[in-house]
């Protein structure tokens, strides 16, 4: 396997000059030797003409952020990749490539996660070519591939993560976005980096559940948030109960035995754990008459 050669080649307008300045002396030349009579001038002069005629076909033009891959007869030359107007053997092939930064958005695959669970999901991809001779001859087409590649890559990783986490710690692809992104990343420039292509940045554009069971999923993340919020809501209240009922105990506001604290707590517990407005009854008794 070959590797990249960075090479230059020779001033495009030194060479114009020089070339320019060989047919002007071929074509005078060539009516001087008309004017004589003189047919072997002729020719000479006329070989001349056709030689630097060809040797016009040699100027290439490098620009910013771009590269000419330079074959001869099938043998790769070199890479030209400083910009500027440059002169190169004539009968080279030389292929251009652009080494500007591009981006790629997959479309929307709809896979299993980790779970088994169909999703629907699609990514970005942010990439460059860096060595042109493996993008050039390594792969067919490197924008089919780095097409195709990303598409493997997405599939993999939605298989390999559960769309939700359902423990503490536990990566997902929609809470663990910057760990996806660079797993991601790092799969797809495995996957690329044969065809001469750095992947900057990878990340996911689309996350969603697949029609068929989005309905039942949206119901279960709705009750995790309840169960969540309530749980949060009965801690708050327990510690208020606890912070009133040691208040009371410390300032001897009233001293309460053991059933009234139950009581009492009940109390709170309602008030500060219902959904609504409570209303208070107005007890005239006592807890044991």
């Amino acid at each position: 396997m070959s590797e990249e050669r960075v090479v230059r080649g020779f001033s495009g307008w030194a060479q114009l000059v020089v070339l320019t300045v060989v047919l002007v002396g071929a074509g005078y030349g060539f009516v001087l030797s008309a004017k004589a009579g003189n047919p072997l001038a002729l020719v000479g002069c006329l070989i001349v003409v056709i030689v630097d005629g060809i040797c016009f076909a040699g100027f290439t033009v490098v620009n910013p952020n771009e590269a000419r891959v330079v074959t001869l007869l099938g043998v790769y030359k070199g890479s030209i990749k400083t910009a500027g107007f440059w002169w190169v053997n004539p009968f080279t092939a030389r292929r251009r490539l652009s080494l500007r930064v591009r981006n790629f958005e997959s479309a929307k695959l709809k896979v299993n996660d980790h779970d088994g669970n169909p999703i629907e999901i699609a990514a970005v991809v942010v990439w460059r070519i860096v060595e042109t001779f493996e993008a050039a001859f390594n792969v067919d087409d490197y924008e089919n591939f780095v097409h195709v590649q990303t598409e493997a890559a997405v599939r993999i990783l939605a298989t390999s993560y559960s769309y939700d986490a359902h423990e503490d710690g536990k990566l997902s692809l929609r809470s663990s976005v910057a760990e996806i992104s660079e797993g991601l990343r790092h799969e797809i420039q495995e996957r690329l980096a044969k065809a001469g292509i750095d992947v900057i940045e990878a990340r996911i554009s689309h996350l969603a559940y697949a029609p068929e069971i989005a309905g039942a999923m949206l119901r279960r993340q709705q009750a995790t948030a309840v169960i969540a919020a309530r749980q949060r809501i009965v801690e708050g209240a327990v510690g208020m109960v606890e912070m009133a009922l040691d208040e009371i105990s410390r300032k001897g506001v009233v001293a309460l035995d053991e059933e009234r604290k139950a009581t009492m707590v009940s109390n709170l517990l309602v008030v500060l754990c219902s959904e609504r407005g409570v209303e208070p009854v107005v007890n005239t008794g006592t807890l044991y008459q």
